[in-house]
């Protein structure tokens, strides 16, 4: 019976529906028998149904006729009436069971039937996949910025008036923009394009630095006419090395490096030039055109084949195909793009996960605190946002003579709130969040789903404390990060310490001591992490975690900064033990990022299959008939009054259609209602992926439901 219920076939859903009547018609006819001994069967004109139903038409639903997988099914459902097995008929006969008015031969113990699924087999969770990294792995930095530039020679090699512009290695491959004069790459240039950069690759070239100054720099550029070339040129700072890396004596571009030694590093069976795309020169849509090509390459083939696996993975969890299949949200580009618009569904998730979020920041001491959604641009030039990411922000708007700017972020306006009121050390730690939608200007090639967007709610919090409570602070925010991150499955994280650049504010003094804070707090973690040398911004050191998802992918995330910017340019302060005025330690810091981008990369991480605590639908009632729709919408409201985002499938479709729309759906719950369970006042659980559990009170439902979602499990039997 197993084997033939476990099938995926067009007909699972019949064969659901007749599995089920089957299972109540049994109980009948049970009842029946008892009662009169089992004679009254014989006369009952209902017999021949019932053997037609659980013999004939359930061998015809499951597209078997006289196989082995057939005798089981029909074996299985007469067995469970207590009557005899037939022999096998003749092929080609059709003609009904008969039954045998002998005495009663003995048979296996009947075997409880369980609704067949109506998806396919259920498949192993997808394993992720460990690839080497650009941070974990110099040597395969390397050999991606190598193989950048090869390409880029073996374009020019092909196409003689390409000019280059820049080729940057990123988190899985390379890419490099080519201005073509007026052409444009096609398909078959890529294999081309490919063969080309295996015969450079194959000639074994050295990869050699050569420093130059930058009148000779800028001599060489002109002969070549590399207009590009010549911009990149100037955009290096005086006093800085100009360095040129030459392949072989053929080929050479401005670069800073790493490189392998010789072209040897690249592995050809570890590369694969993906597709074209256009980008414009430096990001700005005022300026030209370019053809870029993106490529990957690995140390090995098994790391190639490894990353193709996991994309292919990744296409099929791709949130924007989900989003849309489950109604989530959608981007409404008539209203403009990177906008996003929560659907019912989606709106609900959402609602779930900042209710978490509120509860648990006010359990572990936060106050929350709401900012407006624009201000007068003289506080972003105070902040000094306005000078430094003024292209990623929105026009000003005039309003009564004073321009106003849709905010980008949060910090400024707690910082308001902080300056308010003369605090004192007593008062610190001072801890705010809030969840605050900001708007930044991105380009419309650079949008994508939930991704990137324009608009979006982050997850801000901001500490104000003495420089001695830094360390405690840091520790109670990873404490609380690893917390929410786990509530939501993600235990696996990369993390990153960046530490002071060259050019920066605030004293060695509060520098050594918030770095040390920050590495005390990881330490007493015990999380491992790695070091990014002047990586920190120039107002503080800073922790980024970066999470590990279902197929592998590395996603940042979470983000603690120390800032001694703010605090300074505002003027804030606390009275000291001694009353003396000193400046408190700001930190920033953000769990989710956005929550847009969070729920995205949580539509993937569990391809749409979320878990019952935060699935937009828990439970739904499939009704068999209109009779027991009543019954159903008493048990919905009974189960909303218990805060459970329970439903009923009140369309006019058959049950099996109702099963399987349930399925694609992605409901974790759902339980088909007929007389008998209106008569009981029970339910029938159906778990997804798991098959029918049984019929339940409805306390007991109930109660099942809420452990596991206190819990974070499946429904329990």
């Amino acid at each position: 019976f197993k084997e033939a219920t476990s099938r995926a076939s067009p007909f699972a859903p019949c064969l659901s529906v007749l599995l089920w009547t089957e299972r109540h018609t049994r109980e009948r006819i049970r009842a029946v028998m008892s009662a009169s001994r089992g004679h009254a069967l014989l006369k009952s004109p209902c017999l021949p149904l019932v053997l037609v139903l659980s013999a004939t038409m359930l061998r015809a639903a499951t597209g078997f006729m006289a196989s082995p997988s057939s005798l089981l099914v029909r074996r299985a459902a007469l067995t469970a009436t207590r009557l005899p097995v037939s022999p096998p008929r003749a092929a080609g006969l059709r003609t009904a069971p008969r039954l045998s008015l002998g005495p009663r031969r003995s048979l296996p113990p009947a075997t409880p039937l369980r609704m067949a699924s109506t998806e396919a087999p259920v498949k192993e969770e997808a394993e992720p996949i460990v690839l080497p990294t650009n941070e974990n792995s110099p040597e395969l930095l390397k050999i991606r910025h190598t193989t950048a530039h090869v390409m880029a020679m073996a374009v020019q090699r092909l196409f003689p008036k390409a000019q280059v512009t820049i080729g940057p290695w990123i988190d899985y491959g390379f890419y490099y923009d080519f201005d073509m004069q007026g052409d444009a790459f096609e398909d078959k240039d890529l294999k081309a394009i490919k063969k080309e950069m295996i015969k450079i690759v194959n000639k074994n070239y050295e990869l050699r630095r050569e420093v130059v100054s930058r009148d000779e720099a800028k001599r060489r550029i002109e002969e070549l006419g590399e207009k590009y070339k010549l911009e990149l040129l100037d955009a290096i700072p005086e006093g800085e090395d100009i360095s040129i890396y030459h392949i072989g004596d053929e080929w050479w571009d401005l670069c800073a490096g790493p490189h392998v030694e010789t072209t040897k590093g690249i592995n050809p069976k570890a590369l694969e030039l993906q597709r074209v795309s256009g980008a414009y020169w430096r990001g700005d849509e005022k300026n030209a055109m370019l053809q870029r090509i993106y490529g990957t390459i690995w140390e090995n083939p098994e790391q190639l084949k490894g990353y193709k696996k996991m994309m292919e993975e990744a296409k099929k969890r791709d949130h924007r195909k989900i989003g849309k299949e489950m109604d989530l949200f959608s981007i409404q580009e008539s209203a403009g793009g990177g906008l996003v618009f929560w659907h019912p569904k989606g709106g609900r998730m959402r609602n779930i996960i900042e209710s978490f979020w509120k509860d648990i920041h006010v359990e572990r001491g936060y106050d929350l605190v709401y900012s407006p959604h624009i201000a007068d641009v003289a506080l972003w030039k105070t902040s000094g946002h306005y000078d430094f990411y003024q292209e990623s922000m929105f026009d000003t708007m005039d309003v009564e003579g004073t321009n106003y700017q849709i905010k980008p972020m949060n910090c400024p306006f707690h910082v308001l709130m902080y300056r308010d009121e003369l605090r004192s050390y007593r008062d610190l730690p001072l801890r705010w969040a809030e969840l605050g939608t900001v708007y930044r200007y991105e380009r419309s090639g650079t949008l994508s789903g939930l991704f990137r967007v324009r608009g979006f709610t982050q997850d801000d919090a901001h500490v104000f404390c003495l420089p001695e409570q830094v360390a405690d602070e840091i520790e109670n925010i990873l404490d609380l990060t690893e917390d929410i991150l786990s509530r939501f499955g993600f235990s696996d994280y990369e993390v990153n310490l960046s530490t002071r650049p060259e050019k920066s504010i605030g004293s060695d003094e509060i520098w050594d001591k918030a770095e040390a804070a920050l590495v005390t707090a990881m330490d007493r973690k015990g999380w491992e992490y790695k070091v990014d040398e002047g990586g920190g911004a120039f107002y503080g050191p800073k922790i980024d975690i970066k999470i590990k998802d279902a197929v592998g992918r590395v996603w940042q995330c979470s983000t603690v900064q120390c800032d001694f910017n703010l605090p300074e340019r505002f003027g804030l302060e606390y009275v000291g033990a001694d009353q003396s005025r000193e400046r408190p330690i700001m930190i920033h810091r953000a769990i989710f990022g956005s929550v847009e981008r969070f729920f995205g990369i949580l539509v993937e991480n569990y391809a749409g299959d979320f878990p019952l605590w935060f699935a937009p639908e828990q439970l739904r009632l499939l009704a068999v008939n209109d009779d027991v729709l009543p019954y159903c919408d008493e048990v919905v409201a009974a189960m909303k009054k218990e805060g459970i985002r329970a439903t009923v499938d009140s369309q006019a479709a058959s049950l099996g259609k109702k099963i399987r729309n349930a399925e694609l759906q992605k409901v974790p719950l759902t339980a088909v209602v007929g007389v008998k369970e209106v008569e009981d006042k029970t339910l029938a659980i159906r778990q997804r992926k798991v098959g029918d559990l049984g019929s339940f009170s409805l306390d007991d439902v109930k109660s099942k439901i809420h452990a596991a979602v206190d819990e974070n499990k499946a429904f329990n039997t």
